[in-house]
């Protein structure tokens, strides 16, 4: 098996010590980084990152395989507590492949407001903003000299009034590169700098002063085209591109649509510790920015006849910075998922929610999206029951039998079992 492959056949039916040594032998891991997969994040670096710590709490952590992106291959880190959803994004990549996903990005421009009230003359205001501009962004850049040496900084600037007219305030916009970090604490930095300078220069007052969740200016897209007969003909093609238009029509279809896509984008934030909050904040105002809640993906059929998907939404992760210096899983998950930049992450994010996606519809639109989800459902249930060890697998077996899910069923085999 080479290095830098995505497709590890029987992964899924391998143990735990042969998924770890094939990883080991792939990603070039080193005896540590097996034992920070057994240990995890130490107590004492937890007490460092958040206030109050009085434990650890922990995810499955899984692997994705047969993702080939920009004619990359990717093995790709996913945590997440949900059953099924590893594997249906592995399936759906599979089922992409030989030519597998596309996607792209822009530069990883954050969006920084100062909120400007009680301002005498906001046309003044506005005029002298304008006027000032380049003088604005060169103190700004003083702020985060190291980002500009790294080809980053504040790009641009502008100004906008909002509210009704009796409360009208102006609100000064900064737009920033912030290269390979998520970008927060590098926005609210420039923010808080050259607040005095918008205050002198507008005569207002100065009150928030937040980066935007929201960020537009950082969009990434992903395509896939799946063949009409790998997926199971014309008659599927259809069904799947008439699931997405309930979705399209539909806000409430649209809320659940919409969070198939992040069950795969939040597993990769997750597993590389980026801000899952920021994540779904963004997703979801770009989904209703249009007036009315919105599906972020879209199907339909080429000439050919196949099945074409793309998905947008904006996404700022990082791959330096915040959580990601100092968690140790988070950082191995970078060096299994080997990108070179946010950008790149990104991308591969984004790839993995159109392959999430696709596996939800076309479950839906065929078997229903009980069958394999219940299946894998099963070994929580089995588990919850009371099943240990082997009996696991003896109960998961007779419950996906049976086509009984129950809790009381599971515990009735368990039961029996002992005897």
């Amino acid at each position: 098996m080479e290095r830098g492959t995505s497709r590890i056949p029987g992964f899924y039916k391998m143990s735990i010590e042969e998924r770890r040594r094939i990883i080991k032998e792939l990603i070039k891991l080193t005896d540590d980084d097996i034992r920070t997969l057994n240990s995890g994040l130490d107590i004492s670096i937890a007490d460092r990152m958040i206030e109050n710590v009085i434990g650890l709490t922990q995810l499955p952590l899984g692997i994705a395989v047969n993702f080939r992106i920009n004619g990359k291959d990717y093995l790709i880190p996913m945590a997440i507590e949900e059953p099924s959803v590893v594997a249906a994004a592995s399936h759906a990549a599979k089922l992409a492949l030989p030519e597998g996903f596309k996607a792209e990005s822009t530069e990883s421009i954050m969006r920084g407001q100062i909120q400007v009230i009680d301002v005498p003359n906001l046309n003044e205001a506005i005029k002298k903003i304008e006027e000032n501009k380049a003088l604005l962004i060169s103190k700004s850049n003083e702020f985060i000299k190291e980002l500009v040496s790294l080809g980053g900084g504040v790009r641009n600037l502008s100004t906008k009034i909002i509210g009704p007219p009796d409360d009208k305030m102006l609100i000064v916009e900064f737009f920033i590169d912030c290269k390979d970090a998520m970008g927060a604490n590098t926005v609210d930095t420039v923010l808080e700098g050259i607040a005095p300078e918008i205050e002198k220069l507008t005569n207002g007052r100065v009150l928030l002063r937040i980066l935007s969740n929201l960020s537009t200016e950082r969009m990434v897209k992903a395509s896939v085209i799946y063949k009409k007969e790998v997926i199971g003909g014309e008659n599927v093609v259809n069904d799947i591109i008439r699931a997405y238009k309930f979705a399209l029509y539909d806000p409430y279809r649209a809320a659940t649509h919409n969070k198939g896509i992040m069950n795969g984008i939040i597993a990769v934030a997750l597993a590389t510790a980026n801000d899952t909050r920021a994540i779904e904040a963004g997703a979801h105002a770009y989904a209703s920015l249009s007036g009315r809640y919105m599906p972020l993906s879209r199907w339909y059929k080429n000439e050919n006849g196949d099945l074409v998907g793309e998905l947008k939404l904006p996404l700022a992760v990082g791959i330096v910075g915040g959580a990601i210096r100092t968690h140790p899983i988070a950082k191995l998950c970078l060096k299994i998922l080997n990108v070179k930049s946010a950008r790149e992450l990104g991308e591969v994010m984004c790839a993995v929610g159109l392959a999430q996606n696709f596996a939800a519809l076309r479950a839906l639109a065929t078997e229903g999206i009980q069958r394999g989800h219940m299946e894998l459902h099963a070994r929580n249930i089995a588990i919850t029951a009371g099943a240990y060890g082997d009996m696991i697998d003896k109960v998961v077996e007779i419950l996906v039998k049976e086509r009984n899910f129950s809790i009381s069923r599971a515990k009735e085999i368990i039961n029996s079992l002992k005897k």
